[in-house]
């Protein structure tokens, strides 16, 4: 058997989606896109606010009806059959859903009820959840006496009370610090490692994405821009990169740099220069020459391999900074309401 058809046998697609889309108006928020996933892998969706990552979650988890296209899920066509696809996915949503009235476990077996789960497996199941996600000693508290990392592990348990053979993940690290964000990759790894469960995860964390993910599929604008492991996207740009930023916004000095010999591309930005290198190490000097050759001065040099927030610019002309930083803060003025309105 050739490694290709041992790949096939080892994995096969639990998630295939053909020419999607969502239109809201004459918005188009998911457009024409098509992916598979494959069994046991956590597939990542990276983009920013707006891309069509959560829709396209709504729409494979049949809350939102496709404007056109096809998906499988689960073996389970989503217009045909959404009851079988819901009875086989969980999902962790975006925004905080369980009962602040209520305790920890019985957030967990409402959820199980909601699935029509006998109270006789979810009651067993439930505290099997909670020990998984360590709040086995804090069943009985109310969940509005929980921290947020807490609560992102309820939510999690709660995903898991029907026995996904699929996972949706809608940024569920959004709003957390970084250590309790470490905590909440550690129990996605493990429903990997140890449980062999499929994941679909979507983050606005590179680094995120980076860890945790086998593949990866940036979104933007509803469309697909680019798809590949993390390795892939990052070896994909071709190079190392040099940012330099000079005392002078002019003369624009572009041309001279891209003369230098291991330079393959360069753009500027006022004073600042990203310049596309091979060998980094040796095409530095080279550029400092020319730098030092035309009157001007350096205020500030960097020298960088390949990263994913290099591959993400490369593919889309932005970093995802601006946006995760307006999404955190709307994320702590809904966080605030909440607790207003309680």
């Amino acid at each position: 058997m050739s490694a290709t058809q041992a790949e096939t046998v080892m994995s096969p697609i639990i998630v295939k989606v053909e020419n999607l889309s969502k239109a809201f108006g004459k918005l188009k928020a998911v457009d024409n896109v098509s992916f598979e996933v494959k069994e046991g892998e956590i597939l990542g969706f990276v983009g920013p606010n707006g891309a069509g990552k959560t829709t396209t979650i709504n729409m494979l988890t049949t809350l939102l009806k496709p404007t056109s296209g096809s998906a499988v899920v689960c073996d389970y066509n989503i217009f045909k059959d959404p009851n079988e696809v819901r009875r086989n996915v969980g999902v962790v949503p975006q925004e905080y859903t369980a009962d602040e009235d209520m305790t920890g476990i019985n957030n967990i077996l409402l959820c199980a009820d909601l699935y029509g789960i006998p109270r006789s497996n979810s009651k067993p199941h439930a505290q099997e959840l909670l020990q998984l996600v360590e709040l086995q000693g804090a069943a009985k508290r109310k969940v509005s006496t929980y921290s947020g990392g807490m609560r992102r592990r309820l939510e999690l348990a709660c995903g898991l009370i029907n026995y996904p053979k699929l996972l949706f993940l809608d940024e569920p690290t959004l709003g957390l610090d970084v250590q309790t964000r470490t905590v909440v990759w550690k129990y996605i790894k493990l429903l990997k490692d140890e449980f062999h469960m499929t994941l679909f995860l979507t983050t606005h964390y590179l680094e995120e994405a980076d860890s945790l993910c086998d593949r990866i599929a940036i979104i933007d604008h509803g469309h697909i821009i680019r798809i590949g492991t993390p390795e892939e996207l990052k070896a994909s740009i071709g190079g190392d990169v040099i940012a330099v930023t000079l005392k002078e916004a002019e003369p624009d000095i572009s041309s001279d740099i891209a003369s230098v010999k291991l330079v393959k591309n360069v753009q500027k930005t006022d004073n600042n220069y990203r310049i596309k290198v091979e060998l980094g190490e040796e095409a530095t000097p080279q550029i400092m020459d020319v730098i030092r050759s035309k009157g001007l001065h350096v205020t500030k040099i960097s020298l960088t391999k390949p990263t994913l927030d290099e591959a993400y610019l490369e593919f889309t002309g932005r970093t995802l900074r601006e946006e995760e930083a307006d999404k955190m803060a709307l994320f702590r003025q809904r966080a605030t309401v909440r607790r207003a309105r309680a």
